[in-house]
């Protein structure tokens, strides 16, 4: 049975996108070097297998509405081989493409994820886009968290886990891998104490 998880990239000072995202800048300004080490030429082996890992685990996908905005174009297709689940306020037709089917999700976090799990096939929800990650774990959906911390401080952007509604989520790091350009840190989410 697969799990509902997140891979982010975030600099050493917690930001997972710079500032000013939009179609011209998907990551926001300077937001690239978050992704530097995905895209190495050559890439480390060690992040490869990571990201081999990752890509080959996915079995359906919840990501927020300003997530797809901004990344479909850039894909050309679904960011993974796999049915997507967009959150929105503004219903939609499903859109087909070559590697899967976007379908847009009124209902919120729950439902899309309770959607993904069942068409995952076994596989891993991945959830997608920063806001959308923080509801899951708010709603404690949120089974696992892959952070990849890349050795850079971007100053500003959009930070990961600002305005958590929790007094504190309680983590288990289940792995390590290091590589000069990023450290890919694996955690199972144990927990929270609800907002007082």
């Amino acid at each position: 049975m697969g799990a509902v998880v997140a891979d982010m990239s975030m600099s050493v000072d917690g930001f997972v996108a710079g500032p000013d995202t939009d179609s011209g800048n998907p990551l926001g300004v300077g937001g690239e070097l978050l992704h530097r080490w995905l895209f190495a030429d050559p890439q480390d082996p060690r992040d490869a297998a990571v990201s081999a890992e990752v890509s080959a685990s996915v079995g359906a996908v919840v990501l927020g509405r300003r997530t797809f905005d901004i990344g479909v174009d850039i894909w050309g297709d679904v960011p993974f081989p796999a049915p997507c689940f967009v959150l929105t306020h503004r219903p939609h037709a499903e859109l087909a493409m070559t590697s899967g089917t976007f379908t847009f999700v009124t209902g919120g976090v729950a439902q899309a994820v309770r959607m993904a799990a069942a068409a995952a096939k076994g596989k891993n929800v991945q959830v997608m886009g920063a806001a959308t990650v923080r509801q899951a774990i708010a709603l404690g959906l949120l089974e696992e968290l892959q952070i990849n911390l890349v050795p850079v401080l971007l100053g500003r952007g959009e930070r990961m886990f600002d305005e958590l509604p929790a007094d504190h989520v309680d983590l288990n790091c289940t792995r390590v891998i290091a590589s000069g350009a990023v450290t890919h840190l694996r955690f199972r989410l144990m927990g929270s104490l609800p907002a007082t």
